[in-house]
């Protein structure tokens, strides 16, 4: 079992998950709304086994930002609130669709623009790679929903 390792930049989605209060957190699960509210995903969890309907998680077997902003929130990730405000109100649907899915360079228009205008990225990126750190030690499982994603 284990866990399948993100791409890094689902970090970021699950600050603004986070951020725009788009959690609703419960005793074994969680409602996570997608960046454009358009889509409800379901995170489900017993001991230490973590399940989710967003398509990261159900088709591709990685932690998805919704499992993700839920360990935090769990206090099994860090998360950073100095930081979160820099990712609210992201539409991350419309960003990675212009950028073809490729996560790295919608995260890069992102920092790029925050850097523009005179934050300091290097603090962020070091607190997005120190929960990437806490990624790859994480022990817990996921397993598939059993919840297809929403269409």
């Amino acid at each position: 079992m284990g866990i399948k390792v993100p791409p890094i930049e689902k970090i970021h989605e699950a600050y603004s998950a986070i951020a725009d209060d788009r959690i609703i957190l419960r005793d074994t699960e969680a409602d996570v709304s997608s960046s454009d509210f358009t889509k409800k995903y379901l995170v489900k969890w017993k001991d230490d086994t973590y399940s989710s309907n967003d398509n990261a998680s159900y088709w591709k077997g990685y932690l998805g930002y919704p499992i993700i902003a839920v360990l935090m929130l769990q206090g099994k990730l860090s998360y950073d609130e100095g930081i979160a405000g820099y990712f609210k109100g992201i539409n991350w649907k419309k960003l990675n669709t212009q950028h073809k899915n490729k996560y790295s360079e919608a995260v890069k228009q992102i920092m790029e623009e925050l850097e523009r205008s005179g934050v300091d990225c290097n603090r962020i990126n070091d607190e997005i790679d120190k929960v990437y750190k806490e990624i790859e030690q994480l022990a817990i499982n996921t397993k598939r929903s059993s919840l297809r994603p929403p269409k």
